[in-house]
């Protein structure tokens, strides 16, 4: 895809995949999937970090749906950010609810400042998973919780040609890394209770509706506002997508992990 501006999230990009998986969400699943995320996880009344906030419609479930105290939401794409202000505001959420841009790096957050750090398909753009985790480590109280999903590659090798196809195609600076070196990366940064669970089955289910839906009345609607030559090319992405979702290549994984009391 080509960007506009600058920006990978570019506006019709923005409005293609929210016709996909709903106002706010830029990633599979909606609100249900967050759901299933964070089960188990109590976040009534907690201070939360989103990393990869999007445009919002994910920071609106965790306090609607979930109780959330205040989410602050970091990106580092103005496009995304102005979506969610406007839908955060829409709903009358922006005390509960902050909207940041940032640079590339360390969080700019003082240690032990939140209950939870969550994100949802976001981190894929950080190639550097144990930095991250350093990072992540760092600005959570003691007791508290990495939440995340996240697109995950099945190994940690070449990609193949098949994956290297799909990668390019999305032109989203994937810094895809294996479950393995995701757990290396939270352990190494003195996380406990770590959990790596693949979502590969659920999704290569849910593209081919998604992909369906895109070829259909979703698709047609969205022609009208984005153009059918954008369409099209997702619609090319998907069957690319579907190709290394079924050879379990590319897997989405929910992560989970806890920093000690102590």
């Amino acid at each position: 895809m080509e960007a506009e501006g600058g920006e990978l999230y570019h506006s019709k990009l923005i409005g293609m995949l929210e016709a996909i998986w709903g106002t706010g969400f830029l990633s599979p699943g909606g609100p249900d999937e967050i759901a299933r995320l964070v089960a188990g996880t109590d976040f009534t009344g907690a201070n939360v970090l989103d990393v990869g906030c999007g445009a919002g419609g994910i920071d609106m479930a965790l306090v609607q749906n979930h109780g959330a105290a205040y989410v602050c939401g970091i990106d580092v794409e103005d496009t995304v950010l102005s979506r969610a202000r406007e839908l955060i505001s829409a709903v009358n959420l922006t005390p509960r609810i902050g909207c940041l841009k940032v640079v590339p790096g360390p969080l700019p957050f003082p240690p032990d400042t939140f209950d939870i750090v969550f994100s949802k398909d976001s981190i894929v753009h950080i190639p550097d998973k144990h930095a991250l985790m350093r990072e992540v480590f760092r600005v959570l109280k003691p007791g508290g919780r990495f939440v995340a999903s996240d697109w995950l590659i099945g190994h940690d090798g070449t990609p193949s040609p098949e994956m290297a196809e799909y990668i390019a195609s999305e032109g989203l600076d994937f810094g895809m890394a294996s479950g393995k070196r995701y757990a290396d990366a939270m352990k190494a940064a003195g996380f406990t209770d770590i959990e790596v669970v693949s979502r590969n089955e659920w999704y290569k289910e849910t593209a081919k509706t998604e992909l369906a839906r895109l070829k259909g009345p979703i698709g047609h609607k969205a022609a009208s506002i984005v153009g059918q030559e954008f369409v099209d090319e997702n619609i090319g992405i998907w069957g690319k997508m579907l190709v290394v979702l079924n050879s379990g290549e590319h897997c989405p994984t929910h992560l989970r992990a806890r920093k000690t009391l102590s």
